[in-house]
């Protein structure tokens, strides 16, 4: 398999998980908000997290400014794992936070490979 078609597969699959998780956050507002403030983050960041998941994955999948936005979701699912995963005695939490720091890893990886041929980026450089 080629780079530029890795990197495509990477994208989408990547983006398959940010796209639906902003998307189910407009939809269930008051309900994430809720949470989020029970975790001790404010409701207020919630505009910039759904921001940031939809714009972010379709960046990904479009390989628009890709590395960018694989840094920024990147840090983003740390920052997630770190504030609402942290309770690693419970072994779902364990299993999200571990999850979370796969994904970081596979962005890292995905931000190094690039683009590739498949994408704005690609029909630009």
């Amino acid at each position: 398999m080629n780079a530029s078609l890795a990197s495509l597969i990477a994208r989408i699959t990547m983006a398959e998980l940010f796209l639906p998780a902003g998307l189910s956050k407009i939809f269930g507002y008051a309900g994430t908000a809720g949470f989020m403030e029970s975790q001790g983050v404010p409701g207020l960041l919630l505009p910039g997290v759904i921001a940031l998941e939809v714009l972010g994955g379709l960046a990904l999948l479009a390989g628009f400014q890709m590395r960018y936005a694989a840094w920024a979701l990147a840090a983003f699912t740390l920052v997630t794992a770190l504030l609402f995963h942290r309770n690693l005695g419970d072994q779902t939490q364990m299993v999200m936070f571990f999850k979370n720091f796969a994904i970081v890893g596979g962005l890292i990886a995905l931000s190094a490979l690039g683009a590739g041929a498949y994408s704005v980026d690609g029909r630009r450089a």
